[in-house]
This record gives C-alpha cells, structure tokens and sequence, in this order.
C-alpha cells in the first residue's frame, strides 16, 4: 500500500508555486519592459533590470504566503475545484493590491516611483492564468495515478448509520479523491451485509485486533446517534493506535443542509444552519443594492410602468395596482405590489386559490402581464420600501404558509431572508404551478449558499430564463 506524504507532496507543491510566481514575473517583466530594450542593451526610461529582479526577493516569498493564507495548500483530495480556482484569484488580486500600495507610500524613494504599475497588473494576470494552469495539471495527475490504483488511501467506518451510507456514496462517486472503504464495524447490523459493495466485517470490538496490523490510513467513526454514548471510547482507542481519526456526524435529519460551526472562546458550537445574511456587514451589502438597483430600474422601466398602467386601466374596471398580503422576512405579512391581471374580485373571492389554467377571473392583457411577468414588476417599489430584496424566495400568501409550513420539512427557513422579486427557484423553473417542494429546495440552497456573485448570476439568468413564465396562468 502506497501512502500519502502529503507533507511531502506540499514541500513540492509550494517549490512549484515559487518557479510559476518568478516565471510569471520575468515574463511580465520581458512583455511590458525588457523587449523594448535598445541595441545597445539598455532599457529606455525606465529602472535598471536589477532593481526589477531584486524584487523578486520579497515577490516569490509574499505571494506564498498569501497562497498559504488562501489555503491553497489544504490537501487536495477533497477540495473542490471552483473554490481552489477562486482562492488562486483572491491571493492575486490581493497580492496585487498590495504591492501597489508598497509602490504608492514608497513614492518618495527616487527608485521605486518609476517602478512600472502596468507590468505589476500584467504580472497580476499571467501569474493567475499560469498559477491556475499548473494546479489542473497536478489535479489530473493525481485523478490519473488514483484511478490506476495508486496513491490510495484505505479507511475503515466504524458505526453503521446514514452518515456512513452518505460517505460511501461519496467516495463511489469521486474515484478521484483516491480512497478506499476497507469495510463498516458494527454492532446491529449482521456480518456480511453489504451497501455499494461495502461489507461489514464485524462487531465494533473487532477494532481491538484490526488496529495493532497498522493496515490503515485512515478511521472514520461514523455512529448512529443512539450510540453517541461510545463516542469518546471509540475516538481514544483510535488516538492510541496511532491512526488517523475522523468524525463523520449522524445528524442529517436534524441538520440536512451545510452546518455552520463557532468557536465561542473554545467551545465549538454547531449552528443548525448556515445562513451567510445573518451577517450584519452581508445584510447592509444585499440592502444598498437593493436600494440602488430598485430606485435606478423604477427610473428605468417608468415609460412601460405608464403605458401597463393605462393598459389595465381603459380594459378592465378596477384599480391599476392589486395589493396583496404575502408573509415576508421573519413571519411578518406585508402587501406586495402588482399590475392588477383579474377582473375586481371581492377580498374572500381573491382568497379561494391559485389561478388555473383558463381561469376566468383574468383580463386579456393580464394574461400577457402573467406569461411574461410584468405584472410584477410594481414591487419595485416593494424592495425600495424594504418589504422584499430583487433576489431572494418567492413570498406566498398566509393562508398558504399556514398549509405548507405543516405538510412540508423545512418550509419556514425561507423566512429567513427577504423574499425577493426573483430566485434560485425560479429561474430554475419552479414558478406557479410547479412542485413546491422543489421549490423549497432551491430556495434553501439559496439561503445557505448566498453571496453577491451569486445574486447576479441570478439577476442576470433572470434575463434569459425568469420573464417568460409557461407555469403563468
């Protein structure tokens, strides 16, 4: 069995790092400066090369460290791509950034205020394009060798329970990552029992003879949590023998999304879910463009906001706007804003349902409203009050959220957040008359996956996917 150094494999991984880094700078250096050097060698109007290669000498060794800061040197096995790939872009925008700001308050120093921003910036892009590069490369090397059977690491569960079954189906499904489930110890279930080709090869006793063979990268305690109480037993005999030792948690039915941990002065504390708008410095961020994107569209769309209006006005009797109660962030209703689509309707008419296909109750022009979501774009207002965010769940009425909340796991997370004018789900394809349970999915997973890139990847998915509604009716 061939082991991991993974100490080893990151001496390798940093001196690597250390060559593209003073590559990338040479290279920016020769592009931006040293091909426009004069027959007699010498640079025109700009610094000696000397001074441009001592700095070297601080470049390789800072931008290493920002690597190690990004963790860029967290083992690979498990690491997803886009976050190594995003890492790789902040360390370099990062180091950028400051070697700018050395330049800037070192201004006064006759060598360094001609320094060259430009090839800085251009040093910037090749050391991030040649950084990413050579990083796909190990990463199929290794997928490479493990899916050839080498650099394999052999691990044993111990505790049958639906964690282990998750970290099975896990491992089958990345051959990449390069383990290997020898086998599940287990008191309940029967010798010989099997799950995806995984056996189990006996009692959790069965520890005491397997460790001493030292034939084991790896041990992960992955208990049901009826047996919790052999937890701290389990893990010391583990921590004697010398093995790694990893805890797989049994808490999927009471934590089913992404946990977030805290450290409250060495306590870990688990909270049951991670919602990142919790944050107070997220919340300001998503507000302010909130305010700036509903003020400038209102400014925007005003000449269509005019025209809708008299549309539904001269066809149909009735208000333009149709104001309705929808329950918002923390459980408190609000009335939201659309362009009126039904004929006038008293209030407990209005309550009966949703729309269905061919209903009656809507205009000839709020049926284009519907289909191609205009009627919604009156909550514009609505976000600028701060009653709902332009990304976020959809807000349903109360009666709804009374029904849903007890016949669907989960459903009152979304109150989390702000509902907003478009979502995860909606661009997904669940509007209208669409499973709602699927909905709440997506809408979780936009409640514990939030960030402002992901707000505008859905602003902009919008675009080409949320106006046109076939679900509308």
């Amino acid at each position: 069995m061939i082991k991991d150094n993974q100490q080893y494999f990151n001496r390798l991984h940093v001196i690597m790092d250390a060559l593209v880094i003073a590559g990338s700078y040479i290279l920016a250096w020769y592009l931006w400066i040293g091909r426009n050097r004069n027959s007699t060698g010498v640079t025109v109007g700009v610094l000696d090369m000397g001074i441009y290669f001592s700095a070297l000498y601080f470049v390789v060794p800072g931008y290493l460290i920002l690597y190690y800061w990004f963790k860029l040197y967290s083992p690979k096995r498990v690491q997803r791509t886009e976050t190594e790939i995003l890492n790789v872009f902040k360390a370099n925008i990062v180091g950028m950034t400051i070697f700018l700001a050395i330049l800037f308050m070192a201004h006064d120093w006759r060598q360094l205020q001609h320094f060259s921003r430009g090839m800085v910036g251009l040093f910037t892009a090749i050391n991030t394009v040649n950084t990413l590069l050579m990083r796909a490369f190990i990463r199929y090397c290794l997928h490479f060798v493990r899916k050839k059977g080498y650099n394999r690491k052999y691990i044993l569960l111990v505790g049958y329970s639906r964690a282990a079954e998750e970290y099975i189906n896990r491992i089958n499904s990345n051959p990449q990552w390069g383990y290997v489930v020898r086998g599940i110890l287990d008191d309940k279930v029967p010798r010989g029992a099997t799950y995806k080709g995984v056996k189990v090869l006996g009692s959790i006793n069965n520890l005491l003879y397997i460790l001493p063979e030292n034939k084991l990268d790896e041990i992960a305690i992955t208990l049901s949590l009826e047996d919790y109480n052999r937890l701290e037993e389990l893990v010391d005999l583990c921590e004697k023998s010398g093995v790694h030792t990893k805890f797989i948690p049994d808490y999927t039915s009471l934590i089913p999304g992404r946990p977030y941990m805290e450290d409250l002065m060495g306590l870990p504390v688990i909270n049951i879910r991670y919602v990142p708008l919790t944050n107070t410095m997220n919340a300001i961020a998503k507000r302010l463009v909130d305010i700036a994107g509903s003020f400038f569209g209102l400014i925007l769309i005003s000449p269509l906001l005019l025209v809708v209006a008299i549309l539904v006005k001269t066809t149909s009797p009735g208000p333009v706007i149709f104001k309705q109660e929808r329950v918002g962030l923390h459980n408190k209703p609000f009335l939201m804003y659309k362009f009126r689509t039904m004929h006038e309707q008293k209030p407990d008419e209005e309550k009966e349902g949703w729309t269905v296909k061919g209903d009656p109750r809507i205009t000839k022009v709020g049926a284009f409203l519907r289909r191609t979501s205009i009627d919604e774009l009156p909550q514009l207002f609505n976000v600028l009050k701060g009653d709902m965010s332009l990304v976020g769940p959809r807000p349903e009425r109360p009666q709804f959220v009374e029904k849903f909340r007890e016949e669907i796991p989960r459903y009152m997370i979304k109150h989390q957040v702000r509902p907003g004018m478009t979502g995860w789900a909606q661009i997904n394809g669940y509007r209208g008359d669409t499973s709602i349970r699927k909905r709440i999915e997506y809408d979780i997973y936009y409640i514990e996956n939030w960030s402002m890139a992901f707000d505008i990847k859905i602003l902009f998915l919008t675009f080409f996917k949320g106006f046109i509604n076939e679900n509308a009716y």
